[in-house]
């Protein structure tokens, strides 16, 4: 179908022209927003995000409990041994190294959603696990056995800062930054437009009337025939 002279003898474009336009548009469109899909916007929340991970590695230098500190959890020397650090100490202890510090990292400098959402998850687990890390160090002995000592400054520090972190997370993960929705809309603008171009398209076929139609997707008026 060749072009339809238009005004001032310039070629119009057809309809067939128009609508790959359309459906080029729209593809570049949907690839736009699949990749913002992925990317995170964090925001100022990046800056509370940073402080609490440098509160989490200041928590490792403090004590963890009695004479242990959070780095001796890590890597159970006699210190920690002699003050019967148990399981839960060490599990949290882990997470808050490899989610809240490591992951939330990462996070910040790739701003990928996948890994924020891993973080997310990474620092619930932890916040639980500090929970019961807390609770250990403040059951009484059993069997004559003295009881441990009490939670010490960075185990409770980190327990709060992961808590921080688990809620900072959630908001960053489920939240959608402006651009994305402004590309969502777009999206939807243009479905319609294409919408209208096709049924303008067939109610022009079946009356007969030649095919031709604008790219907005109104039909030509009078003047335009």
């Amino acid at each position: 179908m060749s072009e339809l002279p238009g005004e001032n003898g310039q070629s119009r474009p057809t309809a067939s022209q128009d609508r790959e336009t359309l459906r080029a548009y729209e593809k570049d469109l949907r690839k736009a927003e699949r990749k913002v899909a992925g990317e995170i916007d964090p925001g100022v929340r990046a800056l509370v995000v940073g402080l609490c991970v440098l509160v989490l590695m200041i928590s490792l230098l403090l004590p963890h409990a009695g004479a242990a500190r959070g780095v001796d959890v890590l890597t159970m020397p006699q210190t920690a041994l002699d003050e019967r650090v148990a399981l839960p100490s060490q599990i949290f202890i882990w997470l808050a190294v490899v989610f809240g510090i490591g992951f939330s990292m990462v996070a910040l400098l790739t701003r990928r959603w996948v890994i924020a959402w891993i973080a997310l998850c990474g620092c619930a687990v932890g916040s639980v696990a500090g929970m019961l890390a807390i609770w250990t160090r403040n059951t009484t002995g059993v069997g004559g056995i003295e009881p441990p000592s009490t939670a010490g400054a960075g185990l409770v520090l980190g327990w709060l800062t992961m808590i921080v972190l688990t809620f900072h997370w959630s908001r960053v993960v489920w939240s959608r930054s402006a651009y994305h929705m402004a590309l969502e809309a777009e999206r939807r603008e243009q479905a319609a437009i294409h919408e209208n171009f096709n049924r303008a398209l067939r109610d022009r076929r079946a009356s007969g009337a030649p095919s031709r139609s604008y790219r907005d997707g109104t039909e030509p008026t009078s003047d335009d025939t």
